[in-house]
């Protein structure tokens, strides 16, 4: 798994007990796994597709635990049970895009083009 993200066993120790007990009707499949095509998925741009199978399993797992979880306010609780534990992070990221445009991309229009003598 060269290029993959997958949870070190330092990092999955520490989120494992934050993951939910009351599950229902079938057994959950391997968490390690799914949570790991998670973040790979939305490392990647958030496209589902781009989750190898053989590796993370069927993206629609990979999703409808994301969903379901989101739905449940699962990530809040481990994100705010993690957040500040380990004290200022060695690494931060801002994510922000930014596009020039033309100035003739507003729609206005430039046909024909104005003159410098105004004619």
């Amino acid at each position: 798994m060269v290029n993959f993200f997958w949870f070190s066993d330092e990092h999955w120790a520490r989120i494992e007990p934050l993951l939910p007990q009351d599950t229902r009707g079938m057994p959950r499949v391997d968490d390690r796994r799914v949570l790991s095509g998670i973040v790979h998925a939305l490392k990647s741009g958030g496209r589902w597709g781009d989750c190898p199978e053989h590796v993370y399993g069927p993206k629609k797992t990979l999703y409808n635990r994301f969903r379901r979880w989101a739905e449940r306010g699962v990530w809040e609780r481990i994100f705010a049970q993690r957040a500040g534990v380990d004290g200022v992070p060695s690494r931060l990221f801002i994510d922000s895009s930014c596009i020039k445009v033309h100035r003739t991309a507003g729609g206005a229009n430039v046909w024909p083009a104005p003159s410098a003598s105004g004619l």
